[in-house]
Parts: structure tokens; sequence; C-alpha cells
């Protein structure tokens, strides 16, 4: 049985980079290759780039630290389909959460040609290189980035509630940041929908408003309702 994913309020993030071999990329190897060049014939859109995943991690009075190793796509995107064994590592990223004025909360859904198809989450994605400033990986810019990328917001039209909800499921962990607007659901959700059809190739193919726990689909992932039923019930 599933353990139920765990939910808490972090005040800050102090995450480096401090890269290391990940020993399980390097046991799997062929097979990680061969999968993924299955997955490339099946989505061609499909690049094997470097990504981030966290080797290390402590909270400590309100702060979560956390080291991270780079790794490629082909071997996190493998380890995600093994079903998370043990490999000393977890999937941390950073999510926004956006929340219209009449309280509802946007999610996108994923494009065919992606990754994760179909499903139903916040803007968000594993941390890459780009998100390492300074030896930090950054995830106030990560997740600016992500939210430009995927809606074509800009974070500065929002009210970013202080700290972050962390969740952790398991190998998951998302750090979620809450986006305030002054608009509403359908509104932001028009003007996403415009900035969609202006893109040649989307990353998501549309955009769910949720409004209550009713509105839940079996394509959210567990710490996308962990998350809205806590803020549902008044969190």
């Amino acid at each position: 049985m599933n353990k139920t994913p765990s939910l808490f309020h972090i005040d800050r993030l102090d995450l480096n980079f401090t890269p290391k071999p990940w020993a399980y990329a390097a046991e799997h190897r062929a097979e990680i290759l061969s999968v993924f060049a299955e997955r490339q014939r099946e989505k061609p859109a499909l690049w094997n780039g470097p990504v981030l995943l966290m080797h290390r991690q402590v909270i400590s009075e309100g702060v979560f630290r956390g080291d991270f190793l780079q790794t490629d796509f082909a071997s996190f995107s493998y380890w995600h389909s093994q079903g998370h064994p043990k490999a000393a590592v977890h999937d941390c990223f950073a999510a926004a959460a956006i929340r219209g004025a009449d309280g509802a909360f946007l999610l996108g859904v994923m494009g065919t040609h992606t990754y994760n198809s179909g499903r139903i989450y916040f803007p968000c994605g594993t941390p890459d290189p780009s998100d390492i400033i300074d030896g930090k990986v950054d995830f106030e810019f990560s997740v600016q980035r992500e939210l430009k990328e995927e809606t074509g917001f800009d974070i500065s039209e929002f009210n970013a509630e202080p700290g972050w909800t962390t969740i952790v499921d398991g190998a998951l962990i998302a750090q979620i940041k809450v986006l305030q607007s002054d608009q509403t659901a359908g509104a932001l959700r028009t003007r996403i929908l415009e900035q969609l059809a202006k893109e040649t190739q989307p990353e998501l193919a549309d955009i769910r408003i949720v409004r209550s726990p009713a509105d839940f689909a079996p394509k959210m992932p567990d710490f996308v309702q962990t998350f809205l039923s806590h803020r549902f019930a008044g969190g």
C-alpha cells in the first residue's frame, strides 16, 4: 500500500550543486540507452539533456537544505519508469501553483509529444544546469523559468506567498510556490490558451481549472491532489 504524501511548510531553501557520480546510472547504462532510444523513436522531440537530482537533504529550523548531482534525462526517465527504486537520489523540483482571485487553481495538461503526455499538474520541471547560479540550485529562478516557458506569464505579475509548501511522496519532493493573481482563474486560462496558440509546439495541450476536490482527475499526480486537498480544506 502506498503511503500518503507528507506536507509541510518550509521558510527557505538552501540548495547546492555538489556533483558526484550516480552509481545507478552507471550500473544500468546499457538498458538506459536502449530504452531511451526506443522512446525517441516514439517521440522524436525527447531530448537527452542534463538534469539535476538531489542526493542529500536535511531540514532544520524551517530551512530545507539539499545537494544535487547531474545526470542525463535518459537515466532520470529510466529510473522514473522503474518506479523510483532506491538509488540514493530524490526527484526534487519547484512548481508554480497559480491561484486565481476566485480561489481556483490552474493546472496544465502535458502535450502528446512530451514525456509525461496527458498528465495534469502545475507548471514545473526537473531542474537543470541553467538553474545553477553561483554554485546554488536556485528554485526561485527555476519556478520563474518554468512558469514563463509553459504559460507565458511573468512571475512579477503575481503575489508570491512567502516560503514553500513541501510535499514528500516517496522519492519525489515537490517544492511548491503559491502565486496569487488578482484575475479570476477563467481570465488567466484564456490568456494562457492565447499564448499556447501562438507557439509551434507548446508544452501544454490544455489548462484545467480546479475549484474543489470534485475537479480532481486520475491524471493528477498524488502530490498535486495532496496539495490541493490541503488548500481547499483551509490549509
